[in-house]
């Protein structure tokens, strides 16, 4: 095969991966918020239960949860698998929605309890003072460690060949029965530009938000 055969072959493989990487953001931004008002709840056994499940979530590998939740409904309850690509994202949601959820935990726990106080003193709902007063400093304190784990993800979503899910790694990966392993390598550049281009993207935001200080 020529250099350009293969370059649309990783193209292919390169377009589930963004796919994988984009439905995984949107799904687990959402839930990690959800996640983290159960660990920071005031009722005790929600408050457990949800630090629990964090615990066993960000305790165990990515690649054993993904291989759990396509094979367990099927070995352990005699249920039908669910398809490939939907079993990928399941199993990315749930783990970067617990990591995402502790995240938030901290960004809203390093904000002055004054600033809560005085949102109340102004007369200020508790969504009011949220949104209006808290978030925007939320954001700006989380987002080095958001865009750590946002490129992580990047990375995280070759695990999806564990399954024959056929994205940039598997793709590269299938070229070595040809003898040809310098493809595997050159899936490399694929990440590198996807990484490099998300870096760009966080530090603009970044400078955006530089108006917060201390």
């Amino acid at each position: 095969m020529t250099f350009w055969q293969i370059t649309l072959e990783l193209l292919v493989g390169f377009w589930e991966t963004v796919q994988i990487f984009l439905l995984t953001l949107t799904f687990s931004l959402p839930l990690g918020l959800l996640v983290c008002f159960g660990s920071m709840s005031r009722l005790r056994p929600l408050r457990l239960l949800t630090r629990s499940i964090v615990w066993v979530i960000r305790g165990t590998p990515l690649m054993l949860q993904l291989i759990l939740v396509f094979y367990g409904p099927g070995l352990l309850f005699d249920l039908p698998s669910m398809d490939r690509f939907s079993a990928v994202i399941l199993a990315f949601t749930i783990n970067y929605a617990c990591y995402f959820s502790e995240i938030y935990r901290g960004g809203i726990e390093s904000i002055p309890i004054g600033q809560f106080e005085a949102g109340q003193v102004l007369g200020m709902t508790k969504r009011q003072i949220f949104f209006r007063v808290v978030l925007l400093q939320v954001v700006k304190r989380i987002l080095a460690p958001m865009s750590n784990e946002v490129i992580t993800l990047v990375k995280d979503t070759s695990l999806a060949r564990i399954i024959a899910i056929y994205e940039i790694t598997y793709v590269g990966q299938s070229f070595i029965k040809q003898g040809l392993i310098w493809p595997l390598f050159y899936t490399g550049a694929f990440y590198l530009l996807f990484c490099g281009g998300l870096t760009v993207l966080f530090g603009r935001l970044e400078q955006k938000l530089s108006y917060f200080r201390g």
